[in-house]
């Protein structure tokens, strides 16, 4: 792997930590924490932070009747499913999102494919094959987009993204991202608003492909 030199900025780090994020964000930045040691260490000192919290606030009283509602609750939950492992270039959380199953991908154009891994009022988070070479349409954003790279490299405006390296582009980034001529590029995406696309033709197919 190149070495990491775009990370999740502070901020959303401490979001992730604390659980606040919008569920494909928090799978991005928890694929970027799996394969990067300095942001890692970052979410793992907000979480010590958190309990050194807790631990000083003072305790509430809870009465018997609650106690013993709350462990017949836990004694009747369902456990909670084993845990996805990593596979190839997916790091686990990618794993998990994929059902554990290798990508089904659908043509975009040109080569370009996507699968889309989950889509709903919180966002959308996809994964991209770009082909060597080739670049994505130009396009800006209605919102936050977060690519991660897990393979390959790209280039656009904002410099060059290795594997590992993540892009934070926002509605002031007008970019054309270009796939590194080392191989194909295989990026996690998440969004939270459509892209907003220059051309006539990518304008038109947007719907049908949900990006």
């Amino acid at each position: 792997m190149s070495k990491i030199t775009h990370h999740i900025p502070e901020e959303m780090l401490c979001a992730y930590a604390a659980g606040t994020l919008p569920q494909p964000f928090a799978v991005v930045i928890a694929a970027h924490v799996s394969l990067c040691d300095a942001c890692r260490a970052a979410v793992e000192t907000e979480a010590a932070l958190g309990g050194a919290l807790l631990s000083g606030m003072v305790p509430a009283t809870v009465s018997e009747d609650a106690k013993e509602r709350l462990f017949a609750a836990l004694d009747s939950a369902p456990l909670p499913p084993p845990q996805q492992r990593g596979s190839g270039i997916f790091p686990a959380p990618v794993m998990e999102a994929l059902n554990g199953q290798p990508p089904r991908w659908k043509m975009l154009g040109g080569g370009i494919r996507q699968q889309i891994l989950s889509a709903n009022a919180e966002g959308s988070l996809r994964l991209l094959y770009i082909p060597r070479g080739r670049a994505v349409p130009e396009h800006t954003h209605g919102g936050l987009e977060l690519t991660l790279v897990l393979q390959g490299s790209f280039s656009d405006c904002e410099g060059w993204f290795g594997t590992g390296d993540v892009e934070v582009a926002s509605d002031d980034v007008d970019h054309q991202p270009v796939a590194g001529d080392e191989g194909p590029c295989i990026c996690l995406a998440a969004t939270d608003a459509p892209l907003r696309f220059r051309a006539m033709i990518p304008r038109l197919l947007q719907p049908l492909f949900r990006i």
